[in-house]
């Protein structure tokens, strides 16, 4: 098949490039306290939706291939569809299709842990992050396993709890350990919780932007080395008492013990299941486990029978065992780019590098053709997003002014990670402060683009920073201990898509004919106004083209 792009009639209307923004972690929700976007003053951003032609676009649910418009929209499966121009079934989906059909226990990846574990007498591990946002894993995916472990005669089961507070409520993990822990006791006495810590604290790193994350978590699963508690939930509030204010993804690592040893260290002979379905914060640890080059003393290297809920990174087919396949996504707009001859440009900081260029080529890590892309990763600051909210926009505007200047180029795509990263801390002034940096920073990239005859559609994966406030079911704002709750999770709210185009002239419109644009609209938009009508089975640009 080919993957040459046609011209179409808008072709040579400007001279300068089109640039996606991805204003990361900005949604379009209702006007109240908890509403850190509106909160924010934007001048460039209201300037914006005021005087150029915009839409809303989905960026949850169904839009970006989750299994119900229930589920939150997350910066993996947005940028997907943002690169592929296309819907595809997303990892919370497959994973519970395979355990529905019985396919994930008939497939050689179970079977293999499992026979593992009979053979050398072993224990089977689950690590993951533990709880039902359906963003990186699900708790019931990890249920329906540990059933199915029991059916198999497993005869030990150990689970390494990452704690969330990110993409469910902010210190909500008593609400799914302590009903897991009974539920396990009733399973198998010989079942248990083993070790665990928040997910921003232990193992749960990407990009290697702090691997002291996974050595902490390495320490913690497999030499079983911190304090000791009787149970996780006896953990958690105890740690929750020693550290006021603290939420969950910030909690440090914690073992458990039984008789007073650790009920379940890694060890030779044992099988691992990696249960996270979304590979990002998957990498790290995966490789640590595997026995491959990691940057921090293991101590001891465990053998083990180790396996991905799905593959992790497809370039190094990481991990070579998996229990369900990935989705495959092919004929990315990138691909049809560089096989027509047009020169890319991605940037972001670590943060969010991996959105711009792995996720944004299908799960494709490297270039698809050096020759004609350059990607510019900015190093994140590793501190607490909500000390430096302004984070890196500033050096990625630098270098993306620096980089359009320097070298001519057909397409650009940048994210400004401030609204996601600094929105999951739940700080409501941090997060407000993350739009105003975003902000400015528009204001100096937008004049530069136009200065070179470019287009811009400024956009965003998924919202975050405008909930920044648990709110009810009649909208008004939930409180805890006599204070408002802190939401830290996505939401399932629009994204905004907004053309800036000084060369406009009447040339195109909003097309109203679609009924619900989302995300995966952008590819065939960002195309159309390079002057290419979109590839086959592409969804439609959300503007229409006068003739």
């Amino acid at each position: 098949m080919s993957l040459s792009l046609k011209p179409n009639s808008f072709r040579g209307r400007r001279t300068g490039p089109v640039v996606v923004v991805v204003m990361d972690g900005v949604g379009m929700g209702v006007d109240y306290p908890g509403n850190a976007i509106t909160a924010a003053r934007k001048p460039c951003l209201d300037h914006l939706m005021s005087t150029c032609l915009w839409t809303k676009l989905a960026a949850h649910g169904t839009a970006v291939g989750m299994p119900s418009d229930a589920d939150m929209g997350n910066s993996e499966v947005g940028h997907n569809a943002l690169g592929a121009g296309r819907v595809f079934d997303q990892g919370a989906k497959l994973v519970q299709e395979a355990i529905d059909s019985g396919a994930m226990f008939r497939g050689e990846g179970w079977k293999q842990v499992v026979a593992n574990c009979q053979r050398a007498n072993g224990c089977l591990h689950f690590l993951g992050l533990f709880s039902d946002g359906n963003v990186h894993s699900h708790i019931n995916h990890l249920r329906s396993m540990i059933a199915q472990a029991k059916s198999a005669g497993v005869a030990k089961v150990a689970v390494h709890a990452l704690l969330d507070g990110r993409d469910v409520g902010e210190t909500s993990a008593l609400d799914y350990l302590e009903p897991f822990e009974r539920w396990l006791a009733e399973v198998d006495p010989n079942y248990g919780i083993a070790s665990g810590g928040g997910r921003m604290s232990i193992t749960m790193d990407r990009y290697e932007a702090d691997w002291s994350m996974v050595e902490r978590g390495w320490h913690t699963h497999v030499l079983a080395e911190g304090p000791r508690f009787p149970s996780a939930s006896s953990a958690v509030k105890a740690l929750r008492l020693s550290k006021p204010g603290v939420i969950d993804q910030d909690l440090p690592p914690f073992v458990v013990e039984r008789s007073g040893r650790p009920f379940a260290p890694i060890v030779d002979g044992d099988s691992v299941v990696f249960f996270n379905f979304r590979g990002d914060r998957a990498i790290e640890i995966s490789k640590s486990l595997l026995g491959l080059p990691v940057p921090f003393e293991r101590v001891r290297q465990p053998a083990v029978c180790y396996a991905g809920m799905m593959t992790y990174d497809g370039d190094t087919n990481l991990p070579p065992r998996i229990l369900v396949a990935p989705p495959l996504i092919d004929r990315t707009m990138g691909e049809y780019l560089v096989g027509s001859g047009q020169r890319i440009l991605a940037c972001s900081e670590t943060q969010k590098f991996g959105h711009v260029t792995y996720f944004w080529n299908g799960n494709r890590s490297g270039y698809l053709d050096k020759s004609l892309e350059r990607y510019i990763e900015v190093p994140s600051d590793r501190v607490s997003f909500d000390e430096r909210p302004w984070m890196k926009a500033a050096e990625i505007t630098d270098a993306t002014i620096a980089a359009l200047i320097e070298q001519p180029t057909g397409f650009a795509r940048i994210n400004y990670a401030n609204c996601d990263m600094v929105g999951h801390t739940g700080s409501f002034v941090a997060a407000r402060m993350a739009v105003e940096a975003v902000d400015l920073c528009l204001a100096r990239l937008l004049p530069a683009i136009a200065k070179i005859g470019g287009i811009t559609i400024v956009t965003a994966d998924h919202g975050n920073a405008d909930e920044m406030l648990e709110m009810d079911k009649t909208g008004a704002v939930r409180f805890e201990n006599g204070r408002a709750k802190a939401k830290t999770a996505h939401t399932l709210n629009p994204v905004p898509a907004i053309i800036v185009d000084p060369g406009f002239a009447g040339e195109y419109a909003i097309d109203t004919s679609i009924a619900r644009p989302g995300l995966a609209n952008v590819a065939a938009t960002a195309l159309a106004l390079m002057g290419f009508d979109k590839p086959e089975a592409y969804e439609p640009s959300f503007l229409t083209f006068k003739r």
